[in-house]
């Protein structure tokens, strides 16, 4: 009796302690589920604030931007390095070094850029057009941002601030606005790489420092010299047209590249004077040559006789930095000479500067014409007028063929608007838009239209060209043989004005 009394009391005992153990459990396990509650219920309030935050810095970014004055805009829009109206060519870039100065990025022009990366892969699967632009209202012109410009700017924070790795946010801004740019669809608008740069700003300034030669690989890679500029080092060298290179400054050049070449020896090596070994109907030869300062002619001129008469001609190559002053000082000679008419050839010419053809059209018309106008994507016309003295009296007749672009068509159609000269040739390209050329800021550059421009009488020649007066194509004769004999276009001109009374 007592033993079962024992072993019941015994019992009750480890019944006691389990269920205390139990209810021990159980408040441990609710105080952790509290306390698992308090950190989510934390943890969800900082995400709150912090969207909150995020939410407000936004806003007042939006806000900001929103009460922008106009001007401020036009500030920041465009507070990198700019140009004015710039022509380019049909095929090529017209790169003109006219910039304004650098200025410092700050804190409203790094929101406005990345206001303008709108379009880029971060958006995946999104082909948003570029939506910065200036919204008139009546309070007047406003920064407008719409949802995808939200959206983008809500992306770019959230990888800046989660990326695993390091972001060159400025690398980043610069790649994401080449992207936007390219995808317009627009021939003349884009980004330009660092050798079509280098190559026409030299065309175009019209100098540079240099040897004078121009080169090309044949089918076996070998470097040949295809051109010699008139009056440099190589003109005054013994080097020829057709002499393949083979050494230089103690470097083998075979089986280079020409940009090879350009880059790793006349370039790289910052030599100023170069020891050349060349090959010349199966003999090597040396050559000692020295960079000098080239100025590039792009104006020639000459004369013809006739009964009498004396008919001026003047080739232009391209409107670059110093053509206007070459122009100006071959005209001026002829003129001297007593011309009666003028032959002004502008075959193959695709362009250049706009204010070196605005000024060469002032040497005949006076300020009382337009040589152009500009109409901008709000239809606003602006007509240029011409910055000359005195109208000249002389006939003159332009040769031009179907690569005759932009500038060339500038002066094209003001001389047969505003001048009543003959056109003679082919119809001409067809380049009718202005573009202005950028520079981001770790020196790439971008070109992108924002303008097209009509003749005197409001002809938009884009896509279409400017019909001759007299069409004649060029003979079969003359590509055989480009000699002046086999010239049918420019006889067509001689004999168009020898016929004048």
């Amino acid at each position: 009796m007592e033993k079962n009394e024992k072993k019941v009391s015994k019992e009750k005992k480890m019944k006691k302690e389990v269920v205390s153990t139990s209810t021990e459990k159980n408040k441990k396990t609710n105080t952790l589920k509290k306390e698992i509650k308090k950190v989510d219920s934390n943890d969800k309030e900082q995400k709150k604030i912090k969207k909150e935050v995020e939410n407000k810095k936004i806003n007042e970014e939006k806000n900001t931007l929103s009460t922008l004055k106009d001007n401020e805009i036009e500030e920041n829009q465009f507070n990198r390095k700019t140009m004015t109206d710039i022509f380019l060519e049909a095929d090529q870039m017209e790169i003109v070094k006219e910039r304004n100065k650098k200025r410092e990025f700050h804190t409203i022009e790094v929101i406005v850029l990345v206001l303008l990366t709108c379009v880029i892969s971060l958006i995946v699967g999104s082909a948003i057009g570029s939506k910065f632009s200036k919204k008139n209202s009546a309070n007047g012109n406003l920064l407008h941002i719409d949802a995808n410009l939200q959206s983008f700017i809500e992306e770019y924070n959230y990888l800046i601030e989660n990326y695993y790795g390091e972001i060159d946010t400025k690398e980043l801004l610069n790649e994401a606005f080449k992207s936007i740019v390219n995808s317009l669809d627009d021939r003349y608008t884009g980004t330009i790489d660092e050798s079509t740069s280098n190559n026409f700003d030299i065309e175009l300034e019209g100098k540079y420092e240099g040897l004078g030669i121009e080169i090309i690989n044949d089918e076996n890679k070998n470097i040949l010299i295809y051109s010699i500029i008139p009056n440099s080092p190589a003109a005054k060298a013994d080097i020829v047209i057709g002499d393949k290179l083979l050494i230089v400054n103690d470097i083998s050049v075979v089986g280079m590249t020409t940009t090879e070449f350009i880059n790793n020896i006349v370039k790289g090596s910052g030599a100023t004077t170069f020891s050349i070994v060349l090959e010349r109907n199966g003999e090597q030869k040396n050559v000692e040559i020295q960079k000098e300062r080239i100025t590039l002619q792009s104006v020639t001129s000459k004369t013809y006789e006739d009964n009498g008469k004396m008919i001026g001609y003047l080739n232009v190559s391209i409107f670059a930095a110093n053509t206007y002053s070459q122009f100006s000082a071959e005209l001026n000679n002829l003129e001297s000479m007593g011309i009666d008419s003028l032959i002004i050839d502008l075959r193959d010419n695709s362009g250049g500067h706009l204010t070196a053809v605005r000024d060469m059209i002032g040497l005949f018309l006076d300020s009382s014409h337009i040589i152009y106008q500009t109409q901008d994507n709000k239809n606003k016309i602006v007509k240029t007028y011409s910055n000359g003295g005195v109208t000249k009296e002389y006939p003159i007749v332009i040769i031009a063929n179907s690569t005759s672009a932009s500038a060339s068509e500038v002066m094209i159609g003001a001389l047969m608007d505003e001048y009543g000269a003959v056109l003679v040739g082919n119809k001409t390209f067809g380049k009718g838009t202005v573009q202005e050329l950028h520079e981001l800021s770790n020196g790439d550059e971008y070109k992108f239209t924002t303008k097209k421009w009509l003749t005197p009488k409001g002809v938009w020649v884009h896509q279409k060209g400017i019909e001759p007066t007299i069409e004649v194509t060029l003979s079969r004769d003359y590509y055989s043989n480009p000699i002046e004999e086999n010239d049918n276009q420019l006889k067509t001109a001689l004999d168009y004005l020898k016929g004048l009374k």
